[in-house]
């Protein structure tokens, strides 16, 4: 059974007779009859019985009917959906980002590309995750496009440079180090360090720093987010390096300068390479390219 057959049912249970059905359809009546024959065969049952020169549906065309005119409605719908999102100037972009620049970042870049009058009505999905997980889910279109760190061996992604971020150490208000305004590396590693989960880009840069600074950090507590970080360091729990973010002054934590040449960290805009990108995205893709570009 096809589209077409389902399109000829519905057409004869409409009008109730094949020639007017033949002549709205466009096809002719000896192809109608054939096609509703075809039908019938296929199901094992009659869907139409004749009444005076017109046909009308038998008990199971009624209910035959019925899951036709859902499943016909639920594929316009989808047709239509498809439609406005590829329009001209409309859309939807499912964006994914880590939860460091959801604060700031984030919401400026959607605002600036927004206030472009062409882009009034292109919508937006958005969530957030750790890398690994964004990337994991960006390779099964869950997301169109995903701020993250640079993952190696993904030669599926595409990964663009877009922004860099400062990272601060926290400390709690009443710690050691909090009269200090810089601190090293080698300053933090005596106490315990509250850091990223290993899924995360940030806690390999991290774990890198102090590989390089030649001592070994002592992580009690791993985190996915800042604020959950940031809430452990104002708990007197430990110290943090994280990337610098507004929501650190909800804390009662104190902010240090990170006295290290690795007190920076890149934001890369990833998407699949030679996948298809709506309209939308590609408009989306190409703003944030040309607004960060160095």
């Amino acid at each position: 059974m096809n589209l077409n057959q389902l399109y000829y049912f519905r057409t004869l249970a409409e009008l109730e007779h094949y020639t007017k059905a033949a002549e709205k359809l466009g096809i002719s009546q000896p192809t109608l009859s054939h096609s509703i024959a075809a039908m019938e065969q296929e199901l094992g049952a009659l869907l139409f019985e004749k009444q005076g020169r017109n046909v009308v549906l038998t008990k199971y065309g009624r209910i035959y009917m019925f899951y036709v005119e859902n499943a016909l409605t639920q594929l316009e719908l989808g047709k239509n959906q498809i439609e406005r999102l590829i329009a001209e100037g409309s859309g939807h972009v499912g964006l994914a980002y880590m939860t460091s620049v959801g604060a700031d970042f984030v919401p400026e870049i959607i605002a600036g590309f927004l206030n472009d009058p062409n882009h009034k009505n292109i919508s937006f999905s958005c969530y957030e995750g750790n890398t690994k997980t964004l990337i994991y889910n960006l390779k099964r279109e869950k997301y169109d496009l995903v701020f993250c760190s640079q993952m190696e061996n993904e030669k599926e992604v595409e990964f663009i440079p877009v922004y860099e971020q400062g990272l601060v150490v926290i400390v709690p208000e009443d710690h050691p180090l909090a009269a200090k305004q810089k601190v090293t590396v080698k300053d933090i590693c005596p106490y315990p360090l509250i850091s990223y989960t290993k899924e995360s880009g940030m806690r390999k840069l991290i774990d890198d720093m102090f590989m390089k600074a030649q001592v070994m950090p002592n992580v009690l507590y791993q985190f996915e987010d800042v604020n959950s970080m940031a809430g452990m360091v104002a708990a007197n729990k430990g110290v943090s390096i994280i990337t610098d973010n507004p929501s650190i002054q909800n804390y009662r934590v104190k902010k240090l300068e990170f006295d290290t040449p690795y007190s920076k960290r890149m934001v890369y805009l990833a998407y699949v390479l030679n996948r298809y990108l709506p309209p939308a995205v590609q408009q989306f893709k190409d703003y944030i390219i040309e607004r960060t570009k160095k």
